[in-house]
């Protein structure tokens, strides 16, 4: 029996303290003697706890108990830095660290646990009723705490609430030629060729933002993107690669934006081969936030709902081409959208199909356009100002 002095065992040892209630300390795989984190009524409830731990060592289950004494926000700092992440997915993360994982900060990895995952979720939802961000935090949550368990700093994954990381979006609002054309026309003249890529490009921000000069094929009305400039949340622009393998691609453009494309290009395009498509009134590269009052004030001014964002005019092109007769994998093709099922449905979507899906968008587009005005479907092209009327 142990007595005051501790008694040896076969594995770890236990000692009787003043009080009258066991300790026990066992040696882990690296040789180093660990207590218990409590102590025990009855010797045998000690001999019991060290057996688990023995068998626990034996099956290669066991776990330093000091190892996942280290902070959340640090290993998440880490975790960011170790990945070759996009500088928009950086500038992403560390915001939801900040702003919103913020509860965790002052944590150890070890004291992030399934009842305070759910608390921190509920109150998140409670306070700010942001769906989607939570989401994205749980996400970025879940995803640094699976790594720990990786990294045998913790046991277990805290973050098992199904279905949380999932992304409800609202449905994506669609133009009309007619609105699309007013939005053109209210945004100003530097800028409604913009709108016209942005909706029967169909080129996303980033990627408008990165053309230039050498990428215009006036001629044959074709458009190179071959890289994105996306914005940070310092306002600074940093060149890298399109979002996608599929987003480096030749967008064909329908008949109708010639005189648009070529008045631009004489007026407010950057001279020489590397000059900007689209530069500010100063001549800068373009900010969002600059063009984000431009937006909005054209939104309002057009009577388009709130809600409707720039990028919504991919969705008005996507469902247009549709309508003109492009199949799915034509529309993802001009869209520069993949995944790894669909390199396989898209790639067959050549330049000839392309030129279809162009001819096809033009003529919805002028047949909409004479409809509006109450005549026939006129061959040339171009709004009222591209024809000088």
């Amino acid at each position: 029996m142990a007595n005051d002095k501790g008694r040896r065992r076969r594995f770890g040892a236990i000692r009787r303290l003043p009080s009258g209630r066991y300790q026990a300390r066992y040696p882990g795989p690296d040789g180093v003697m660990r207590p218990a984190p409590f102590t025990f009524e009855t010797i045998a409830d000690a001999d019991d706890w060290l057996a688990e731990k023995q068998t626990e060592i034996r099956r290669g289950d066991w776990r330093d108990p000091e190892a996942g004494a280290v902070s959340f926000r640090a290993y998440a700092d880490k975790w960011v830095e170790e990945r070759e992440l996009a500088p928009l997915t950086r500038d992403l993360y560390r915001y939801l660290l900040d702003k919103h994982l913020f509860a965790f900060a002052d944590l150890d990895l070890d004291e992030i646990t399934a009842p305070r995952v759910r608390e921190w979720r509920a109150d998140r939802l409670r306070g700010t009723g942001a769906k989607t961000i939570t989401a994205k935090a749980y996400r970025l949550l879940k995803a640094v705490m699976e790594t720990a368990v990786d990294d045998e700093l913790i046991q277990r994954n805290p973050c098992r609430i199904k279905g949380a990381g999932k992304e409800r979006a609202a449905e994506r609002r669609i133009a009309t030629v007619a609105q699309v054309d007013a939005l053109a026309e209210a945004v100003g003249m530097r800028w409604r060729l913009m709108v016209y890529l942005g909706a029967y490009g169909p080129m996303r921000p980033e990627e408008l933002a990165g053309l230039r000069r050498r990428d215009v094929d006036l001629d044959n009305l074709r458009v190179r993107v071959r890289l994105a400039e996306p914005e940070r949340m310092n306002g600074r622009r940093v060149q890298g690669d399109t979002k996608s393998e599929a987003g480096t691609r030749t967008v064909i453009l329908p008949a109708f934006l010639h005189r648009e494309l070529r008045w631009h290009l004489e007026s407010f395009a950057e001279p020489g081969p590397d000059g900007l498509l689209f530069v500010g009134e100063k001549g800068a590269p373009f900010r969002r936030s600059t063009f984000g009052r431009r937006w909005r004030k054209a939104r309002e001014t057009v009577g388009m709902p709130e809600g409707f964002r720039f990028y919504d005019l991919r969705h008005t092109g996507h469902t247009l081409s549709t309508r003109s007769g492009a199949t799915l994998k034509d529309t993802m093709v001009r869209a520069g959208q993949s995944s790894e099922k669909a390199a396989l449905i898209y790639q067959h979507s050549d330049d000839d199909r392309q030129q279809e899906v162009a001819a096809g968008l033009d003529a919805t587009v002028r047949k909409a356009r004479a409809a509006a005005v109450g005549r026939a479907p006129d061959k040339q092209s171009g709004t009222n100002l591209a024809r000088g009327e």
